[in-house]
This record gives C-alpha cells, sequence and structure tokens, in this order.
C-alpha cells in the first residue's frame, strides 16, 4: 500500500500511560522499523514525549479517543510544528480480537496513520472548548436540578400531599410559597392554598383538598434540604450563564443569526455554537453536518436487503438540544417545521418526527453559517401551496370519509 506518512506514531491511551508506537518506513531494501515506548501520562513526561516526537521527525501522529484520557496528551501535542495529530474514533479503528494487546493497538494506530486510512476527529479551537465545557457543565446541573425537584415530589407523596396533582409547577412561586409555610409549622390547608397567586386561585377548592396529609417534622426537614440543594443549583446554573454570556460574546453574530429560526432559544443556540464550533466550513455539506450529528438514516445493507435505517450515534449533547428546539417547533401551527413535523408524526410518529425536525434545523443552520443569511420561514402552507391539487383531494377524501358530500365551486 501507498506510505502517505514516512514517519508515523501511534498513541494508544490509558489513564496512567501511553503506549506509543514510531514507525519509519523503509526505502529500498530497508525495512520498516517500528519501535513501541511506554510514557506516563504526567505532565512532565507528556512533554518529554513531544521532545521525543520531535527528535524522531514524525510528521502525523493518530491516538484513539478513549474516554477524557485523550485530552493531555492532545492539548500538548496539538501545536507540533509540521505534525498533523489525529484524534480518531475507536469504532473506525478496531482491531481483530484474539491478541489484542496495547502495544499491539498502539502499533495498529500507526500502519493507519502511515498509509492514510484513517481521518481525525472533530476537536474545536479552545474558546469552543471553553464555552463548550459551560454548557455542558450548565446541562448537567439542569438535570440534577430537575431530578432534585422529583425527588421533593416524592417526598410530598409520601406525606400525602398532592401539590403536584394540582399545580404543573410544584417551584413556581405558589407552590414554593406554600412548602415554604409547610415547613414552618403551617398545616392548615385553607391558609396554604390561600397563598395561590395568580390563575393558580381559581383552583384553591382543589389545592385545599391537595394540601390535606400527614406532613411531620421528618417531611419538613428532607424538604428544607431538597429546597436548599435546589437553591444551590440554580444559583450554580446562574452563574454559569452569565459566565457563557461574556465567553460566547466572540459568536454574539452566528448566535443571532440562528435564533431567528423559530424554536430556536438562547440556551439552545449555546449548545449548537458549543459543540458544532460555529465554523461551518469544517463540514464540506450541509449532510456532512447531519449526518455527524447523528440525525441522519443509517446504512446497514448486505446481499442487496436493507437490515436498518436506525440512525447512528451521534453528539448527545447537541441532539439533545435539537430534540427541544425541534418540540418547540413542532408547537408553532403558522410556520413550515410546524407544518413538516405534523406531515411527518401522521406516518411515522412523533419519535421519527421529532427526528427530522432536527435533521432540517441542521441543514438551516448550515447554510445560514454558510451564507451569513437570515432563516426564512416558508409559511404553514407550504405543502399546500407545493400540491395544491393533491391537498384539495386530501381533503375531500377525508369528509366523505365523515359522511359529507362534497360539491365544489369554484370561488370568484
Amino acid at each position: 500500500m501507498e506510505v502517505v506518512h514516512g514517519r508515523c506514531a501511534g498513541l494508544d491511551i490509558s489513564k496512567k500511560d501511553a503506549k506509543v508506537c514510531v514507525r519509519i518506513a523503509g526505502a529500498g531494501r530497508r525495512k520498516t522499523v517500528e519501535t513501541v515506548t511506554t510514557w506516563s501520562s504526567m505532565t512532565n513526561q507528556v512533554l518529554a514525549l513531544r521532545e521525543h516526537l520531535i527528535d524522531q521527525k514524525v510528521t502525523c501522529v493518530v491516538m484513539e479517543a478513549t474516554s477524557d484520557y485523550w485530552k493531555p496528551f492532545y492539548y500538548l501535542l496539538e501545536d507540533l510544528p509540521g505534525v498533523e495529530l489525529m484524534l480518531v474514533n475507536a469504532r473506525h479503528v478496531k482491531n481483530l480480537p484474539g491478541r489484542k494487546t496495547d502495544v499491539a493497538d498502539a502499533t495498529w494506530l500507526a500502519q493507519l496513520g502511515a498509509h492514510g486510512l484513517v481521518r481525525g476527529s472533530f476537536v474545536p479551537p479552545e474558546p469552543i472548548r471553553q464555552l463548550r465545557d459551560l454548557t455542558r457543565t450548565r446541562t448537567a446541573i439542569t438535570r440534577e436540578r430537575s431530578r432534585e425537584v422529583q425527588r421533593l415530589e416524592k417526598l410530598l407523596e409520601d406525606a400525602g400531599i398532592k401539590l403536584s396533582a394540582v399545580a404543573s409547577d410544584i417551584m413556581g412561586v405558589s407552590g414554593r410559597a406554600m412548602l415554604e409555610a409547610l415547613i414552618a409549622g403551617d398545616r392548615d390547608p385553607a391558609g396554604l392554598a390561600d397563598l395561590a397567586k395568580r390563575r393558580l386561585r381559581s383552583k384553591i377548592p382543589e389545592l385545599t383538598e391537595a394540601l390535606v396529609g400527614r406532613f411531620t417534622e421528618h417531611h419538613a426537614f428532607l424538604a428544607r434540604v431538597h429546597l436548599d440543594l435546589i437553591d444551590r443549583h440554580t444559583a450554580a446554573i446562574e452563574e454559569l450563564t452569565a459566565r457563557i454570556e461574556v465567553v460566547i460574546e466572540p459568536f454574539q453574530g452566528f448566535r443571532d443569526l440562528i435564533c431567528s429560526i423559530p424554536g430556536i432559544a438562547a440556551l439552545v443556540a449555546d449548545v449548537i455554537i458549543a459543540e458544532t464550533g460555529a465554523d461551518m466550513t469544517r463540514f464540506p455539506t450541509a449532510k456532512h453536518l447531519a449526518s455527524w450529528a447523528g440525525t441522519t438514516p443509517g446504512n446497514n445493507e448486505s446481499a442487496g436487503k436493507k437490515k436498518s435505517t436506525q440512525t447512528r450515534p451521534g453528539n448527545p449533547y447537541l441532539q439533545g438540544a435539537l430534540g427541544q428546539a425541534a418540540m418547540w417547533s413542532a408547537q408553532h401551527p403558522h410556520t413550515y417545521l410546524g407544518a413538516r413535523y405534523r406531515r411527518i408524526s401522521l406516518r411515522r410518529g412523533p419519535q421519527r418526527a421529532n427526528v427530522a425536525i432536527q435533521h432540517s434545523l441542521l441543514i438551516a443552520i448550515w447554510h445560514m453559517g454558510t451564507t451569513g443569511e437570515l432563516y426564512e420561514d416558508l409559511g404553514g402552507d407550504y405543502y399546500t401551496r407545493l400540491n395544491p391539487e393533491r391537498a384539495r383531494t386530501r381533503a375531500i377524501r377525508q369528509l366523505e370519509a365523515m359522511g359529507y358530500q362534497v360539491t365544489l365551486d369554484k370561488a370568484s
């Protein structure tokens, strides 16, 4: 096979160390030399490895994405002069089982890199990595806050307090006031229900019935613990959001651009920027972006038969944000995305329709990021305008199925 990199290194990384294979291709009658050494994952040893690679005149370094253990090596080697550093997906470089060792894996990576048989994964630059850390931490803490609210709700169920059966949000202004009163020792259902605010006051009779229970000092102690944890999570989320507003300033233009799409709010836009890098030139086409994100059908064919079209694994943080945006887009009755969601969900179900809307959002984001143009909605009647004959026939069939006799009269 053709040798693309005459001097290539493969790194098999673990938590404590890394096996490094330096492969020097032979010329003429000279044999190819593969030397494997072991280096600690401590910073000083990684810096020594950097000097070793420079001494060996390596032009390509291939490492496997193993948990987060690759990060100390990648960040200290990414600015090596004249070296192509590639972080590769483990699924793309899987070796044959049977004689698998760390040394064999390092040698295999070096061989793949030398012959140009692998391609590097997307690793964003430092500003995007900082933003990504912030958004992912905010997402994790937000989920933990939701879990804490669920634990509080279970505690209220144990006490016979059915507040969540009447109020949709027990952590709203009214729910919080009632919980604080319960913890303070107020057990009068009528007095607690009278703490309701705004629209919840119309449900005072139901609240009075729901607040009758066996709330004891034991429940009050645990409820105080849960509320304090929820408040700490809320404060941490606010601090992270304030920091994100500072870090995202260089990408404010792209953020305003994609926020013009119905369903994409600022929080979702932050995640999209952090995970895609806000640089659409990294993806040759919109389809490449959609495929990288895991919103396109898979392709598993053998003997002329398709076995599965399940979507491939993608970025879970990006998929989570896009899923929320797709749900919000589906709730807009007069937009193209809402019409597309309803059209697909009737035939394929809501889950597939949600993934289809995620795909449409990414296609739009790629084109907007490439051209710099704002989003222009096609309208909720796009499919009717696209094929009016089909829309008319469909409406007639629906009316006839309901027992009506339809006579068309063209309007003047």
